[in-house]
């Protein structure tokens, strides 16, 4: 008969401190960009477009780990305030490459600086290769777990 292994310990697991590092980080970017009237959820699109223009909804969503639907009312309400432009109709296929308008760069930049100004104060008990040995840890952590698959 095997043992199966439990969680044990919440102090202990590596999982359960990674949520708790996920929860201040998220609460922390939340109390900053409140008074840019921004989301979390909506930072995470404006700095795609920012580095991604043209992105498509579903490209949207799956980098602000939001579902279709959620990132479809994020840039309806960015578009409905003037931060970005989306066509009428696709230029192909059905995909609405999305842009940053001017007043979406600058609320953009705000806003980056700061989320930046959060993450420094998160990392600052770590040397800058301890900060890099993190995310490449971190990194090799995410590629263990296969994707899921769309429901």
């Amino acid at each position: 008969m095997s043992q199966e292994e439990i969680v044990g310990d919440l102090e202990q697991s590596v999982g359960y401190v990674l949520k708790q590092a996920q929860a201040a980080l998220h609460s922390a970017m939340d109390a900053v960009l409140r008074p840019l009237e921004l989301t979390v959820a909506q930072y995470a699109c404006l700095e795609q477009l920012g580095r991604y223009p043209g992105r498509s909804n579903s490209e949207l969503a799956r980098g602000a780990f939001v579902t279709r639907q959620s990132m479809n009312l994020v840039l309806r309400g960015l578009q409905d305030r003037g931060l970005l432009t989306r066509p009428e109709r696709a230029p192909q296929g059905s995909a609405l490459p999305t842009q940053l308008t001017s007043a979406g760069q600058e609320k953009l930049h705000a806003a980056s600086v700061a989320v930046r100004t959060i993450e420094r104060q998160m990392f600052s008990p770590l040397s800058a290769e301890e900060q890099r040995r993190l995310r490449n840890d971190l990194a090799v952590c995410v590629a263990a777990i296969p994707p899921a698959k769309p429901k």
